[in-house]
């Protein structure tokens, strides 16, 4: 069924962007976590801990909109074909005969 593809395809395309996301999200955790590591003061260090901890949640908030969007928009999508497919096909139009003279 092409509708079931779409709607398979819409969903890998989620997760996989889920997954980048996630992905680019450790990788800047990272970063100021070894910031954090390299603090002189006790102050930088709990600020630049806490931004690591901010990146990870607003990433995964972030990845999870995501998703769900994704899975909104590919139920959305099965729903119109399948409302579509029980749909009787539109009749034909008589054609109109041209007038000669």
């Amino acid at each position: 069924m092409a509708e079931a593809d779409l709607d398979a395809v819409i969903r890998q395309t989620a997760k996989a962007q889920t997954k980048a996301v996630m992905a680019a999200a450790r990788k800047r955790q990272a970063v100021w976590a070894a910031r954090a590591a390299k603090a002189k003061d006790k102050d930088s260090k709990a600020r630049f801990r806490f931004l690591a901890k901010s990146t990870m949640l607003n990433a995964t908030a972030t990845a999870k909109r995501l998703q769900n969007s994704a899975e909104n928009a590919a139920d959305a999508y099965a729903r119109a074909m399948k409302r579509a497919m029980e749909e009787p096909p539109p009749a034909k139009k008589p054609a109109k005969a041209k007038e000669e003279n």
